[in-house]
C-alpha cells in the first residue's frame, strides 16, 4: 500500500508532541509509544478522509485508545513490607518527591478528569479544543476540570505537611 499523501510529514513533524500526551496520559514511555503507535496506525488507515488540520483527530484517537485500555488494565495496589522514609528539607531529591506525589494523585483521578487536566494544564489546549478531543460538550470540560481540581485539592497526599485539613 501507499502511504499517504502528507502522512509522513505529519508523524515526523508532530509526533514528540503527541507521544507527550500519551506519555502524560499513561504515566509510562513504553506504553505511551505502544499508544502514539496504535493511534497513528489507526489514523493511517483513515487518512485520506481526514479534512483540516489531523492533530486534534490523531490526539482523540489516543485519548480513546487510553481509555479502552485503561478499562483492560489491572490497577490493583501491590502491598509492601516496608514504608520509604520521609524526605527532610535538605533532600535534594525532594523536588522529585512533589513531582511523584502529583503523578500519583493524578493516576487517582477518573480517566475523563485525568485527560481533561492533561489536555488543558500540559498541553495548553483551549476548552473548545478539548471539548473537540473528547466529543464532548464546553460545559463538561468544565466541570471535569473543576471536579478534577477538587479531587487534588482535597487530596491529603498533595498538602503540605503540618498543614491541617
Amino acid at each position: 500500500m501507499d502511504t499517504p499523501v502528507g502522512f509522513d510529514d505529519f508523524v515526523a513533524s508532530r509526533s514528540p508532541r503527541l507521544l507527550r500526551t500519551a506519555f502524560l496520559l499513561t504515566r509510562d514511555w513504553a506504553l505511551a509509544e505502544d499508544l502514539l503507535q496504535t493511534a497513528l496506525a489507526r489514523a493511517w488507515e483513515s487518512w485520506r478522509r481526514i479534512e483540516g488540520d489531523p492533530e486534534p483527530y490523531v490526539r482523540r484517537i489516543i485519548v480513546n485508545a487510553y481509555a479502552s485500555w485503561w478499562r483492560r488494565r489491572w490497577r490493583g495496589e501491590l502491598p509492601t513490607a516496608d514504608l520509604p522514609e520521609a524526605a527532610t528539607a535538605q533532600d535534594p531529591h525532594l523536588g522529585f518527591d512533589d513531582r511523584d506525589r502529583l503523578w500519583r494523585a493524578l493516576g487517582r483521578l477518573p480517566r475523563r478528569q485525568r485527560a481533561v487536566l492533561v489536555l488543558r494544564y500540559f498541553e495548553d489546549l483551549s476548552e473548545a479544543e478539548i471539548a473537540g478531543a473528547l466529543g464532548c460538550s464546553i460545559g463538561t470540560v468544565k466541570s471535569q476540570a473543576s471536579r478534577a481540581l477538587a479531587k487534588l485539592r482535597l487530596d491529603e497526599t498533595l498538602a503540605p505537611e503540618g498543614t491541617p485539613r
